[in-house]
């Protein structure tokens, strides 16, 4: 593979281990990405070694083929090996490798307790926006928007697009979680770009209207030019709609294949006011200020959720406004705290 770093990725790369992973010489640095990703994976293992760590990078194609499903044996052997103290997975998505992902989370922050930075999906127009971001002041703005939810009962959203949807909340039971970009302790982790805090909800219904769909759908289709219509009732997607019947049919085929699929497991406000654009691209549009919604997988770890599934399919509605327990903290995609 090239070794030559392109040098436009280097300014993100550096935010990523000196800022948000906030990597010393004493760390071990695994970075693990795939084929389509190398020059972002070249570019992290270079930034970690401007800071004097020790760092490997490493493709997902050296240890089995595509799409993976579980961790391979070989994967957890080279970790283990390395021993590495602070991760990164830089890599695209492929259909079915979501379930791949959530048994490596608890590997590395359990069995390693690394600090990981997940960037499923990134791209050299990330690493050049969203990766660029000042992280304090991100993560000032997601612990006060934190301070405002942990305790709340009921979120209701809305959109011109036709958003009207509200979450049930149970502070006695599920825990909010501050994503505020900055993983400096053993154990912590968190998506890059960063910038939301998220929970996971007792009960919703309501409809939302979306334009950007996590999972593999975000690669395969970006910003949709029509947005997609889901109607929740009892805590679960009851029905899908779109002028594409076919894109319809495939994401309520995907939410329906596995048990959980189609409940609500994730709600949350993205924080990182530095996003002035959506670019298309889930793992940096959720943090945009707004919401997003995820079916399937709770993050149960996290947020207390005392239920699990295999699948977790993220969706963005824009332009929101946002009322907690009745008070407005975002109006059309701006906040009023």
């Amino acid at each position: 593979m090239d070794t030559v770093v392109d040098p436009t990725l280097m300014p993100g790369a550096r935010t990523a281990v000196r800022q948000c992973m906030g990597v010393t010489p004493r760390d071990r640095v695994f970075v693990l990405t795939d084929d389509e990703t190398w020059p972002i994976g070249q570019a992290l293992h270079a930034a970690a070694q401007e800071v004097g760590a020790v760092s490997t990078v490493r493709r997902l194609e050296e240890f089995a083929a595509r799409p993976i499903v579980e961790v391979p044996d070989t994967l957890t052997h080279a970790l283990t090996a390395f021993a590495p103290t602070v991760t990164f997975y830089a890599a695209q998505g492929q259909p079915g490798e979501v379930r791949f992902r959530m048994a490596l989370a608890p590997l590395l922050r359990e069995r390693f307790a690394v600090r990981h930075g997940h960037m499923i999906g990134i791209t050299p127009l990330l690493m050049r926006t969203g990766m660029t971001a000042d992280y304090e002041q991100v993560a000032a703005r997601t612990r006060q928007v934190y301070q405002r939810v942990k305790e709340a009962r009921r979120i209701r959203v809305t959109s011109p697009d036709g958003t009207d949807f509200v979450a049930h909340l149970d502070p006695a039971r599920r825990r909010w979680v501050p994503s505020t970009g900055l993983y400096h302790q053993p154990g912590q982790w968190g998506n890059l770009p960063e910038g939301e805090t998220f929970t996971a909800p007792v009960d919703a219904e309501g409809v939302l209207v979306v334009h950007l769909l996590g999972d593999y759908f975000s690669k395969k289709y970006g910003l949709l030019d029509e947005p997609l219509r889901l109607e929740v009732a009892a805590g679960q997607v009851q029905k899908v709609v779109h002028p594409n019947a076919a894109l319809a049919q495939e994401v309520w085929d995907y939410m329906a294949q596995a048990p959980n699929g189609r409940r609500v497991g994730e709600f949350a406000i993205g924080t990182n006011e530095f996003l002035t654009d959506l670019t298309g691209n889930l793992l940096q549009d959720e943090k945009f200020p707004g919401v997003h919604v995820a079916f399937g997988n709770p993050y149960p770890h996290a947020t207390g959720a005392d239920w699990t599934s295999p699948v977790h399919v993220d969706v963005i509605p824009l332009r929101v406004s946002i009322w907690v327990d009745g008070e407005r903290i975002m109006a059309e995609g701006r906040f009023t705290l």
